[in-house]
């Protein structure tokens, strides 16, 4: 059973596979953390000490208990306001103006299955899978709710969290912090692993000792961004891919985010993920409800690498969903790098001609097919079809590209709008600006006001139209650029918009994964800027990064991988030189690396040579080979490529037939005059188990191969890669 309440310690105890996660009421009807980590048995009250700390209050309930304070304890939702001086998770302002919060316990409702957040992404789950627990929080002076939501996956070590706030007092109130998630830990040495960036280099492992203050990441561009990534572990000191203790938050939201480690007087930690308090005030009249996105909670004892499957499992089998949420997806050609604005509709249909003749599945045409749009400068809220730039209906281009066997994809920004289109020229109040302000231009285009439902209605719509003309299998959705100039002309209250926003952009993509099952939608923001939980819901791939640059990538996808399984990464094959580097490296590198994806090129395919293309269809029919392997296998990260030389990652399947294969990919960064030889040592495989290594034959064992280790070749020439596939014998 994954949730126990016992009546006589007041305790809840969630319990998965691996882990115990208790918290109890306490004489005060205040919800205290007790414990989050291995699995263990009985009560853990016996954990909290109470001593009078100096300049710590003590609650009113207390008397003369100088010893019981808020400012000391773990708490499971921590308020401001009732005496916690620490960063809380909640911050209200009541009608009165005041900004106080004292909760207290009420009841609890234990359900099967996994709770939903209507209106936004969440895990999802059958009544066989998972259970819910719902604990109900009230501030008995103003009468404001709080329903803490926990959602308990117990075969993958997943709990999820979420918090719903409902005014019951006597006006409007105004929140301006929830954090869905926060942790609490009495003692313990942690290191914080965070993921920053920029575009073109995101989700770098950034990896510091937890301090005294407050660590904090987060965005305020109205998006996830490229900056930092709304996931973070928390581990012990000297914890490994494989040996420690290790916590993971990963926020399933496409917004603003803060995420915030704090260490205390006392040397306790507290770890919160929610929603970005700057710019954020949110209005709730008598009687309503805010529900906060959800995060995921996952523990390991085992190290990074569990921890990571763990997340994995979970966003592939019960975050992505649709047809291709666990199927392998076609190997696609997109025209951007091959030609960017300057095309025809017969320079589309001779790149579908040569993608047929490498036996690539789909061709996508990107920016540049609608409206008035040659350049970034104009069009983009116009969707309707240049015909005239393509020499026909988009329907009769998609149907000579269909003769010819090749699926057909298309590119969109629905929540932009250019200066120079009808659209703006029509309604400009439709854009994110503010009155008597010019607007903040990126990219030299503004963002469309997604707060408003006519505006959305309106563009879902125009693209509705256009999915409509043909057979259309995929769609790459992109978002270029931060949000600024917060205002919408519909509200008076501001503190809404950004949140609002992406309640649009949610609306708008379950309308369209309802109205188009079939339909492959790819996430995009310039590459990484939206890669979150939040967006794979229903997007279950997403453009990694706009830096195609196989070496670079293979810090990006590193990153990545701490996170986020393979399946939903978008990864392709490049020209060299590359077109963000200048770097040359092999194909068949460049191939070894984007199969840690879903897979494709973004090239000019008639530009290649005889070998070039044999070569890409050799590698189209290895990757085919190996997808389920990719797709579905365990990941493990090898060594780390930032401070080795080589990068190695592998990957353990084992299919219904129960046999077991194992890929392992190596790329050389550097090389030196009389090289040494590398070594990688393989995991996950079974000690006494038989392995045959399939384009030498040799056999080894698995004891051999994750303790003895493979030496790698010692080759000349820059960025060498290998792969090899094992299969289990016996």
């Amino acid at each position: 059973m994954g949730i126990i309440y016992c009546e006589k310690d007041r305790t809840f105890t969630l319990q998965t596979k691996n882990t115990t996660y208790q918290m109890q009421v306490d004489q005060y009807g205040f919800l205290l953390h007790l414990y989050y980590g291995k699995k263990t048995e009985g009560c853990m009250d016996y954990l909290l000490t109470h001593y009078d700390r100096g300049f710590s209050g003590n609650p009113y309930d207390a008397g003369e208990d100088r010893t019981y304070s808020m400012d000391v304890l773990p708490q499971e939702f921590p308020c401001y306001g009732n005496g916690d001086f620490r960063s809380t998770a909640f911050v209200v302002e009541n009608a009165d103006g005041s900004m106080s919060c004292d909760l207290r316990y009420k009841s609890h409702t234990i359900l099967k299955g996994k709770y939903n957040l209507k209106g936004l992404p969440a895990v999802y789950a059958s009544d066989e899978e998972a259970q819910t627990l719902e604990i109900l929080m009230e501030d008995p002076v103003t009468g404001v709710m709080v329903i803490l939501l926990y959602g308990v996956l117990s075969e993958l070590d997943i709990i999820t969290r979420s918090v719903c706030i409902k005014n019951e007092s006597n006006g409007k109130i105004y929140l301006n912090k929830i954090e869905s998630a926060s942790l609490d830990f009495l003692y313990g040495d942690y290191e914080l692993l965070t993921f920053y960036g920029r575009h073109a280099m995101e989700r770098n492992v950034q990896r510091v000792p937890v301090v005294h203050g407050t660590q904090k990441i987060g965005s305020v561009r109205g998006t996830s961004s490229h900056q930092y990534n709304p996931m973070m572990i928390l581990a012990e000191r000297k914890t490994t891919e494989d040996k420690g203790n290790c916590y993971a938050m990963s926020f399933v939201y496409s917004g603003c985010f803060q995420g915030e480690v704090l260490k205390d007087q006392l040397n306790q930690t507290r770890m919160m993920l929610g929603l970005q308090e700057e710019a954020f005030r949110y209005p709730l009249e008598k009687n309503e409800m805010f529900k906060a996105p959800e995060v995921i909670l996952s523990y390991s004892s085992r190290g990074m690498n569990q921890l990571s499957q763990n997340l994995h499992q979970c966003i592939r089998k019960h975050i992505c969903r649709g047809k291709y949420k666990e199927q392998v997806r076609p190997v696609l050609i997109n025209s951007w790098e091959a030609s960017y604005f300057d095309f025809t509709g017969d320079t589309i249909y001779e790149l579908a001609k040569a993608a047929k003749e490498v036996n690539i599945d789909m061709l996508v045409m990107d920016d540049g097919w609608f409206g008035k749009r040659d350049d970034d400068n104009s069009g983009l809220g116009d969707w309707f079809v240049n015909e005239k730039k393509l020499g026909g209906t988009l329907g009769n281009l998609i149907e000579r590209i269909n003769d010819l066997g090749v699926k057909f994809g298309i590119w969109i920004e629905p929540e932009m709008v250019s200066e120079d289109s009808e659209l703006y020229r029509k309604h400009p109040d439709w854009a994110l600006t503010i009155p008597g302000r010019r607007p903040v231009r990126s990219r030299n285009q503004l963002v469309l006001d997604f707060s408003r439902k006519e505006v959305v209605d309106e563009i879902y719509s125009q693209i509705c139209k256009v999915l409509d003309q043909g057979n259309i299998e995929y769609v790459k959705w992109d978002m270029n650029r931060s949000l600024m100039d917060i205002y919408s002309a519909t509200t008076k209250d501001q503190g809404r918009v950004l949140h609002d926003y992406v309640l649009g952009l949610y609306d708008f993509l379950e309308r369209l994964v309802q109205r188009y099952p079939n339909l492959l939608i790819e996430g995009c923001s310039g590459g990484g800027g939206r890669f979150d939980a939040g967006m794979m819901y229903y997007t279950p791939q997403i453009w990694c990064s706009d830096n195609t640059d196989a070496i670079d990538r293979l810090q990006i996808q590193y990153g990545t991988s701490f996170g986020y399984p393979v399946s939903v990464v978008g990864s392709h094959v490049s020209a060299v030189p590359n077109h963000q580097t200048g770097r040359k490296t092999p194909l068949h590198t460049r191939g070894v690396v984007a199969m840690s994806g879903t897979f494709g090129y973004e090239l000019n395919l008639m530009n290649l040579s005889k070998e070039e293309k044999q070569e890409i269809r050799e590698q189209i029919a290895e990757y085919k080979n190996y997808a389920p392997i990719i797709q579905n296998g365990l990941y493990y990260r090898l060594s780390n490529p930032t401070e080795e030389e080589i990068c190695a990652w592998e990957f353990v399947y084992t299919d219904e037939k129960e046999q077991s294969k194992v890929l392992l990919n190596i790329v050389m960064q550097a090389i030196h005059g009389n090289m040494t030889v590398n070594y990688v040592k393989l995991q996950g495989l079974e000690e006494t188990a038989v392995y045959r290594e399939e384009k030498s034959g040799k056999r080894y064992t698995g004891s051999a191969l994750m303790y003895g280790g493979m030496p790698l070749p010692v080759e000349l020439g820059e960025y060498q890669a290998y792969q090899y596939c094992f299969v289990r014998e016996s």
